[in-house]
């Protein structure tokens, strides 16, 4: 009974976030324990919370699609902010809980997939959304790129992944993290590393580091090359990184067009930007 109530003050008087004890509290009452299958480290800490949603940038009028929000500590803080939240949840039993937990909020919760959801039916009633999300590593990449491949209604993104992941996510040139997903967010948006999240705020407490990755979205992509084109030049060098471009590209780019495009043949991948790429893969330029 102190648990359900609990739960009630929290729907009906608008307390901004959980403290730990009100986790394990929920947890508790509810006959509950965090999944590792689902990658659940809940949020325990209301600074935290209230920074994300700050950091994210929503407020009155905006429209917000929370992935993973768990028992809603971040939820909360999201709707108070003024915006309408839409929060997917795939672990049925915390469902019932996360619903009492926003009672009385401008939030609707969806007991769905994020990976198997259809998007385009999913986010209605908005022209724009702000996607939050404190995403597993088993899935942060792999979604993220998905959501900015064919999701152009969410405009932009703020999301806390481990931190080997969300750095690969916001690599530039030269930096040691680039790689491919990080070609495929420069592609689509503008990311930027924008706060870190060490273990003490969550429980369970992961073993990892936690950063926030800013994502907002180009209006246009920045060259005029299509992705589908970059695409192949940009696995096949990444696939064998260590070697030179002249190397990894040589059934693809001939010695001319790297003159042409300005890229040196002796280059590695992790030095181009996607300019460059573009310039590579640009058909329009004959061999």
């Amino acid at each position: 009974m102190a648990g359900r109530l609990g739960i009630l003050r929290i729907g009906l008087h608008g307390l901004m976030t959980h403290s730990r004890g009100e986790i394990r509290e929920l947890l508790e009452a509810h006959g509950l324990q965090p999944r590792r299958a689902f990658g659940q480290n809940f949020v325990a800490d209301p600074n935290t919370v209230r920074r994300i949603a700050r950091l994210s940038g929503v407020g009155p009028g905006d429209s917000v699609v929370e992935i993973g929000p768990g028992l809603g500590s971040l939820t909360l803080a999201l709707s108070d902010t003024g915006a309408h939240v839409k929060a997917i949840e795939v672990d049925r039993d915390i469902v019932p809980v996360l619903r009492e937990v926003v009672a009385g909020r401008d939030v609707e919760v969806v007991e769905a997939d994020a990976a198997d959801v259809d998007w385009t039916e999913m986010l209605t009633g908005a022209p724009a959304w702000t996607l939050v999300a404190n995403l597993p590593y088993n899935v942060a990449t792999p979604l993220v790129l998905d959501l900015l491949r064919g999701v152009p209604t969410i405009t932009s993104m703020l999301v806390m992944v481990q931190r080997e992941a969300g750095e690969r996510l916001a690599a530039v040139p030269g930096d040691s993290a680039i790689g491919i997903p990080s070609m495929v967010v420069a592609y689509h948006a503008a990311a930027k590393v924008v706060g870190r999240v060490p273990p003490t705020v969550f429980h369970p407490k992961p073993k990892v580091e936690s950063v926030l990755v800013k994502l907002d979205r180009h209006h246009h992509p920045p060259v005029d090359v299509p992705w589908e084109l970059i695409d192949p030049l940009v696995r096949a060098a990444f696939g064998q990184r260590r070697k030179m471009l002249r190397k990894s590209l040589a059934e693809m780019v001939s010695s001319e067009r790297f003159e042409r495009a300005g890229v040196s043949p002796t280059a590695r991948p992790e030095t181009l930007g996607i300019d460059d790429w573009s310039r590579l893969a640009d058909l329009s330029d004959p061999l």
